[in-house]
């Protein structure tokens, strides 16, 4: 029996039955000002994802359970993950022996009746997991190799032909899911043929879910969803891939030029540098990553204009455990790696923006006077100073990679007098450290100058009297 027949006669079968029993997520919509995701009602929606690449295809059911209520409780909202995965997702059986397709034909997704008897019952189940711990999934239909790879002896599994329907199905059985749709997968689009299938696969989603799902895409290292489709109706927001390197210049402040783009839309980095992976992928010269290279992308990224952010650790996104063919020298089992300091780190910014007006929020360096020696102060590379503000002129913000002094004018904020706090990073915390008059500009050191260390300046209306930092009332 062929794929539309059974979409047609055997609902309960395909599993549709599982997904719907989670308690639904709020539906997620653009916000008025095309800046931000906010909830049907409005609410701001902060996008913390983490790049969960093979969490369908390599993790059993209380392995998935136990990332899902880890990142749950890091306060995650999106999990990144693909439904034909990377790491031979279309030949390699998941921990049950279940394949996703029969013959590698994506018209014919390998079914069988029961709850927990094939492949896309395994996503069901992870997809309802997540949903019910108020995660997200950031769900791709497919890496990007199955549609973009051609070699002698091999062609891709999707074409112009079948891309719609296999996104068709897959948007009818995820149709009430909590979730939204990113296709592409971390390769370019170099011809019309591939961009047709991407548009394809678009337009059987978009028929499937009826439009129930936002819908971006993932492009390939240093590039971004504006490249090819930022004019395409069917594209929400923008993903960059800022990818695995440490410096500001040449790769995040791309952010702002996308965020500078017409029309206006809202603009997320799905993926930045890993924690604990070899960085610019080359280890032998440059070592590997640490939790305080994945935080200067997270506060460069969110004051250049992202509405969130995603995380990211070399050995989770490949699920690697010892046995496991492991890519690029993972440093320790997926298990050990949801604790490192960098994932728990992630929560402090969500929690830091949540605690001001966010819908007003704008990306704003001119907030910070360049220095007599512009390289130091707003710098360059790993020592790059970004600021953010909010259009009210209530608050703002400055990111400090280190203890560097460094000027700021205080008139962006409309007030007579300002109350200053240090925010810190690693732990969340914040400390108030004086009250000054609104004039001119003036000058801040971060409490550890000298040192390889961030420090977040917030300045606020006295008069609003705003919580400390990164409190939510």
């Amino acid at each position: 029996m062929r794929l539309d027949t059974l979409v047609l006669v055997l609902p309960f079968a395909l599993g549709l039955s599982a997904v719907a029993l989670a308690a639904p997520l709020p539906q997620l919509r653009v916000s008025d000002n095309h800046r931000f995701l906010v909830t049907a009602d409005g609410n701001p929606f902060f996008w913390l994802g983490d790049t969960t690449w093979e969490l369908f295809h390599r993790l059993n059911r209380e392995e998935a359970v136990r990332l899902i209520e880890n990142r749950a409780a890091k306060k995650f909202t999106v999990l990144q993950s693909v439904a034909i995965a990377e790491l031979e997702g279309h030949t390699d059986p998941n921990p049950y022996g279940h394949l996703p397709f029969v013959d590698l034909d994506v018209t014919h997704p390998a079914l069988k009746d029961g709850p927990q008897n094939d492949y896309w019952d395994h996503v069901d189940f992870i997809v309802a997991e997540a949903n019910k711990r108020g995660l997200y999934i950031g769900f791709l239909p497919t890496w990007g190799r199955f549609w973009h790879d051609k070699t002698a002896t091999r062609q891709p599994l999707f074409t112009v032909a079948n891309a719609e329907t296999y996104g068709e199905w897959l948007g009818k059985r995820y149709a009430n899911a909590g979730l939204i749709w990113v296709l592409g997968g971390d390769r370019s689009v170099d011809n019309d043929e591939q961009k047709e299938i991407i548009r394809a696969m678009a337009r059987g989603l978009r028929k499937g879910d009826g439009g129930a799902h936002l819908m971006t895409f993932h492009p390939p290292g240093g590039g971004g969803s504006s490249t090819g489709f930022h004019d395409d109706t069917w594209l929400d927001f923008n993903m960059r891939q800022n990818g695995h390197v440490p410096e500001f210049t040449g790769r995040y402040d791309n952010t702002r030029k996308d965020y500078d783009r017409t029309p206006v839309k809202p603009v997320v980095d799905g993926e930045p540098l890993y924690e604990d992976h070899p960085v610019s992928f080359d280890a032998k010269k440059l070592g590997h990553s640490i939790a305080a290279d994945v935080r200067r992308p997270l506060y460069w990224d969110l004051f250049s204009g992202t509405f969130g952010h995603t995380y990211g650790h070399h050995s989770v996104w490949q699920m690697w455990s010892p046995g496991k063919n492991a890519i690029n020298n993972p440093l320790m089992p997926w298990f050990e790696a949801l604790d490192q300091p960098g994932a728990g780190q992630m929560q402090h910014a969500r929690h830091l923006l949540e605690s001001r007006p966010f819908l007003t929020r704008i990306p704003d360096d001119s907030v910070i006077v360049t220095d007599r020696v512009p390289t130091a102060v707003p710098g360059t590379g790993r020592y790059h100073f970004a600021a953010t503000r909010d259009t009210d002129g209530t608050y703002a913000m400055v990111y400090a990679p280190v203890g560097r002094p460094f000027t700021v004018r205080m008139d962006v904020i409309k007030a007579a007098q300002v109350k200053a706090w240090w925010f810190n990073p690693r732990d969340g915390s914040a400390t108030a450290f004086g009250n000054f008059d609104n004039q001119g500009e003036r000058e801040f050191v971060s409490p550890d100058k000298g040192e390889m260390v961030d420090w977040i300046l917030v300045l606020d209306d006295a008069a609003k009297n705003y919580p400390a930092p990164g409190k939510i009332l």
